[in-house]
C-alpha cells in the first residue's frame, strides 16, 4: 500500500513574551559587548595611523558602531519590565513638563499640537521619568504614522476620580484594529521600527495602575488615543 501524502504541519510556535523579551535583552547585550570590543580596537588602529583622511574615516566608524550601541542599549530597556518608582505629583504640572518635552523633541511639530483642558490641583502617584517616556511614544507615533491634515488635539480633565488624557490624529481613514491596541509587540515592523513603541506605553500605563484605549472615529476622522489613570486619594477626598 502507497504511502499517504504527509499532511501539511503547522511548525509554529507560541512564545511567551517573558521568554522573547529575555532573548532581545540577552541577545542586546551580547552584541553590544561585540560593538564595544570594536569601538576599543578603531580606537587602538586611529592611534596608530598617521594618515589624517584615514583617521576621518576611522572616526566615522566608530561613530557608527555608537550609534548600533545605543539603538541596541534602547531595545533592551524597552522590552524590560516596568517597575515605576510611585511619588505624589500634580496633574497640571505633569501636563506642564509633558508639553516642555514635546517642545524639546519635536521643535518643528510642536507648533501644530493644541492643548485643552484644566486639571485644577488634581495629584497622581507616577514615575516621572517612565509617564515622560509613554507620552512622548503617543506622540512620536501620531506624527510619524500617517498624519492628515489639521492639528494634533491632546486633551486632559479630571473625571471620576481618573486623570483622563486623549489625542486625537487627524486621519483621513484608518483600517487598523484597536481592539488589542498595544497588546500585539512585533507586529508591525519597519527599517529602525520594531513595534515595540505602543506595547511599551501599554506596559507603562498599567505598571500605574491605569488603562490605554484606541479607536477610529469616522465622523471626525480622528484616531482616538485614551490614557487614563487613577488620581491620588488624598485628591480625590479633597475633590
Amino acid at each position: 500500500m502507497p504511502n499517504k501524502a504527509p499532511q501539511e504541519r503547522n511548525d509554529s510556535r507560541s512564545v511567551p513574551w517573558s521568554d522573547t523579551a529575555l532573548f532581545i535583552r540577552q541577545l542586546s547585550h551580547d552584541l553590544r559587548n561585540d560593538l564595544n570590543a570594536i569601538q576599543l580596537q578603531s580606537a587602538y588602529i586611529s592611534e596608530l595611523e598617521t594618515n589624517e583622511e584615514l583617521k576621518g574615516e576611522t572616526k566615522r566608524l566608530r561613530e557608527m558602531v555608537a550609534g548600533l550601541a545605543s539603538t541596541l542599549q534602547w531595545l533592551a530597556r524597552v522590552v524590560d519590565e516596568v517597575t515605576p518608582n510611585l511619588i505624589p505629583y500634580r496633574a497640571a504640572d505633569f501636563v506642564e513638563d509633558l508639553r516642555a518635552q514635546i517642545e524639546h523633541d519635536f521643535p518643528k511639530d510642536s507648533s501644530e499640537i493644541s492643548w485643552e483642558g484644566q486639571l485644577g490641583d488634581a495629584m497622581l502617584n507616577v514615575d516621572p521619568q517612565y509617564l515622560l517616556e509613554a507620552f512622548t511614544e503617543l506622540f512620536a507615533n501620531a506624527l510619524r504614522h500617517d498624519r492628515g491634515k489639521g492639528p494634533l488635539i491632546a486633551k486632559t480633565k479630571i473625571d471620576d476620580n481618573e486623570f483622563l488624557f486623549t489625542l486625537h490624529e487627524p486621519k483621513a481613514r484608518f483600517d487598523l484594529p484597536t481592539q488589542d491596541w498595544g497588546r500585539e509587540p512585533l507586529r508591525k515592523i519597519s527599517q529602525r521600527h520594531y513595534g515595540l513603541g505602543l506595547h511599551r506605553v501599554r506596559a507603562i500605563v498599567e505598571a500605574h495602575g491605569g488603562e490605554l484605549h484606541a479607536r477610529y472615529d469616522s465622523n471626525v476622522s480622528a484616531l482616538i488615543t485614551t490614557l487614563c489613570l487613577p488620581v491620588s486619594a488624598k485628591s480625590a477626598e479633597e475633590t
